[in-house]
């Protein structure tokens, strides 16, 4: 997990992307001008800025520039903006800034973006062992499904509270992730696929529950129809 800055005048933006990146597990610190986010990169060191362009007193190109002017460019920069031209895109990828975002802002792109700033970061590389685990067909091979059946059935040792030993063995999202989707599967398959149902059960406000499935992966067409 990552603590992410998100530097931003409008306080919708600040707060949507507050829930999306801490319901990813990441810490978040939210600016809304620049004086703030001078503050907290000083204090917090984060190790990801995401960085609205347009902004009433410092704009965010001034605050790149200066960043990187005083040595200060020390973790990898994503603009934001609804407005900005390719001319200053590629003027902000000029002064250091890694990547670019244009509102409104999509959620598998923000979180693709995210993800890839991240594993540019220096302060946050996963460690070789998670990375194996991660990739492709060898992390489908070493974790098992989460237990279906009764505790008795299993050998003894190979589940934890009703959970397979080989969840443990994953970083922390990946694990969370697997489970959370095993969850939504599972609620879908008994309440016929009723999001409104889903959303009385889990507590989730279903703007916020259809967001979370789409971030999981899990298909929701078949449910668009529903009111």
């Amino acid at each position: 997990m990552a603590s992410i800055l998100v530097v931003d005048d409008e306080m919708g933006i600040r707060e949507l992307l507050n829930e999306i990146l801490t319901d990813e597990g990441h810490t978040v610190y939210a600016a809304e001008s620049a004086i703030q986010a001078r503050t907290i990169r000083e204090q917090m060191r984060p190790d990801l800025v995401l960085l609205d362009i347009w902004m009433p007193d410092t704009d965010g190109i001034t605050l790149l520039k200066e960043w990187s002017k005083t040595g200060q460019l020390t973790m990898p920069v994503v603009m934001m903006s609804g407005h900005a031209t390719i001319d200053t895109a590629v003027e902000a990828t000029r002064i250091g800034a890694l990547n670019f975002l244009e509102k409104p802002i999509a959620l598998q792109k923000l979180l693709k973006t995210v993800s890839k700033a991240l594993e540019s970061s220096p302060k946050h590389v996963e460690p070789v062992e998670e990375k194996t685990l991660s990739s492709g067909v060898q992390a489908s091979a070493a974790v098992k499904p989460l237990a279906t059946e009764s505790a008795g059935h299993h050998s003894e040792g190979e589940y934890i509270s009703g959970i397979a030993k080989t969840y443990f063995d994953l970083p922390l999202r990946e694990a969370r992730d697997l489970f959370e989707k095993a969850y939504f599967e599972h609620q879908m398959q008994i309440m016929g696929g009723s999001m409104t149902k889903i959303s009385e059960y889990t507590g989730l406000e279903r703007t916020h529950l259809y967001r979370k499935l789409k971030a999981l992966g899990i298909d929701t067409s078949r449910n668009k129809g529903e009111q």
